[in-house]
């Protein structure tokens, strides 16, 4: 499954737009690493614990997003699009994007 932000993918053509989709995520942040990522956002810092929640939450809607395109007879994604937002230490994570049908260019 082709998974990308673009409108087109290269060496292909659209043959079918077959709606769009959407995969969420909501993570909760443990509380030492909310601790940690406190006390970075006071001293300065990378809070490692927040990055790879948010790495895996992206994973986790990325796939999400590729099986709701492949239940629709979907064979790629275009235009998709990431975002995050917290709250009160969960981290949201969406993706969205168009289910198309591709075969390659003649």
């Amino acid at each position: 499954m082709i998974v990308t932000t673009t409108p087109t993918i290269e060496g292909y053509e659209i043959v079918e737009y077959l709606g769009i989709i959407a995969g969420e995520a909501v993570s909760g942040i443990n509380m030492f690493k909310d601790l940690g990522a406190g006390i970075r956002n006071v001293f300065g810092g990378r809070s490692a614990g927040y990055e790879e929640e948010m790495q895996n939450a992206r994973r986790e809607v990325l796939d999400e997003l590729a099986d709701r395109a492949e239940q629709l007879g979907a064979n790629a994604v275009v235009g998709t699009s990431l975002g995050y937002e917290t709250f009160e230490g969960m981290i949201m994570t969406v993706a969205s994007g168009t289910a198309v049908r591709i075969r390659r260019a003649s």
